[in-house]
């Protein structure tokens, strides 16, 4: 039971990977952006070897797993529903059309999957554990004047495989090594054709009913070396919950969260709530009346967009936090989001103690990425780096603008004001 809680709890960051660009702004059929969708944690079978995709992915990651606990496994994508429209005494398919006020629209939706395993650890450290696992095809007919709308899923085939070796030494960690495959057997010749076929946004929640995760970028001393001997592959491990663990195609840091201030889903890849918010309120009417006639969670988003309270947008704008309210401080006349106004802070000449050491611009650092690295980031770990500025944030934490010493545009780039980012706690002072 307590497997189950910590992966319901982990639902809400897990449908965002979920949905993750299932539909591009301005959300119509027709935008030339929806041409080409599904782009996420593609599995597909594998007989087709197009477009540099693959059928499998896999993880490797560590636990320090209590006596006698199990691990639940659920591993969740989309099936591909194609809906189709189709009129005339010939049934001859046609973009869209409209019949007594209600617009019918050619489109590819997509059904919610979910497989689910219970394994105990003394089994795969064992060994291996193969899990098979089907989900069924079907169509669906939905009649209307003059014609009909056909909804058709393929069959699916795949399997979850899990292992687990004891790590050297006393602590009594495992590696766990998971790989998802789609096993289908069809032989398509296309992306568009191969996509019925495929398992589509794949992740998975791992959840321990007895001990804890370690992190994949911020582990404990005594596992550093096995954390950075773990290899995965289109499938990356972020702590959701110290016995929970969410296994994505999507980069995420440990702990990721929904923001607050975010109203739902605006699906786009890489979204920004704000300017999409505001991008999908400039749709013409008619626009919005395609975009509704795309998809259902496209017409629930448009609905919601039109229907935003003053108070939830101006939520969207930034995520200063008041805290003056609670400290009864008197609001400052600066404004806060303009550090040249606030001769305070000085971005050139402040300084911040690391280690012991006064930090400042001209500083030499050695990069220690930590929790909140992203891909990018963790490319840098152990290199050498100037810091250019000092800089001081709105919730008051420290962070460093830098420049690689040994990059080759390191000069352009500080001539521009680009510089890489990171926490006071994720540098060393050299």
């Amino acid at each position: 039971m307590a497997a189950m809680g910590s992966l319901d709890r982990a639902r809400e960051v897990a449908d965002a990977v979920l949905y993750e660009g299932y539909l591009l702004y301005p959300y119509r059929a027709s935008a030339a952006k929806n041409r080409v969708r599904w782009q996420w944690g593609v599995l597909m079978p594998p007989a087709f070897t197009g477009s540099g995709e693959h059928a499998w992915c896999r993880t490797e990651l560590l636990a320090e797993p209590a006596p006698g606990a199990a691990l639940h496994v659920r591993v969740r994508f989309l099936q591909l529903r194609r809906r189709v429209v189709e009129v005339g005494p010939d049934l001859h398919e046609v973009p869209s059309v409209t019949v007594a006020g209600v617009e019918h629209t050619t489109w590819d939706e997509a059904v919610e999957r979910e497989v689910d395993a219970d394994l105990d650890l003394p089994g795969l450290l064992a060994g291996e554990r193969v899990v098979p696992f089907a989900v069924p095809g079907g169509t669906d007919v939905e009649p209307f004047g003059g014609g009909r709308v056909v909804r058709r899923c393929e069959p699916l085939a795949g399997e979850i495989r899990l292992s687990a070796t004891a790590l050297p030494g006393p602590f009594g960690g495992v590696r766990l090594t998971l790989r998802v495959a789609n096993r289908s057997t069809a032989a398509p010749d296309t992306r568009e054709s191969a996509l019925r076929h495929a398992m589509i946004a794949t992740h998975t929640l791992l959840s321990l009913s007895g001990g804890h995760f370690l992190s994949a970028t911020d582990p404990p001393e005594w596992a550093s070396v096995a954390a950075g001997e773990c290899r995965g592959e289109r499938a990356w491990p972020a702590l959701v919950g110290d016995d929970t663990v969410l296994c994505t195609p999507i980069i995420l840091p440990d702990h990721p969260e929904i923001a607050p201030e975010s109203a739902g889903n605006l699906f786009d890849g890489t979204e920004i709530d704000e300017i999409l918010t505001l991008r999908t309120m400039t749709l013409t009417d008619e626009e919005k009346r395609q975009a509704r006639a795309t998809d259902p969670r496209a017409a629930e988003l448009i609905d919601r967009v039109d229907t935003l309270p003053p108070e939830l947008l101006d939520r969207l704008h930034g995520t200063v936090r008041y805290l003056r309210s609670v400290t009864g401080e008197e609001p400052s006349a600066t404004p806060w989001w303009d550090p040249g106004a606030d001769s305070s802070v000085s971005p050139e000449t402040d300084t911040v103690t690391i280690g012991g050491v006064a930090v400042g611009k001209g500083s030499r650092v050695r990069l220690r990425p930590g929790r909140r690295a992203d891909a990018h980031d963790m490319f840098l770990t152990g290199r050498t780096a100037v810091v250019q500025a000092v800089l001081l944030d709105v919730d008051d934490q420290w962070h460093l603008a830098v420049t690689v010493e040994d990059d080759l545009g390191a000069d352009l780039y500080a001539a521009h004001g680009r510089y890489r980012y990171f926490g006071a706690d994720e540098v060393e002072p050299l």
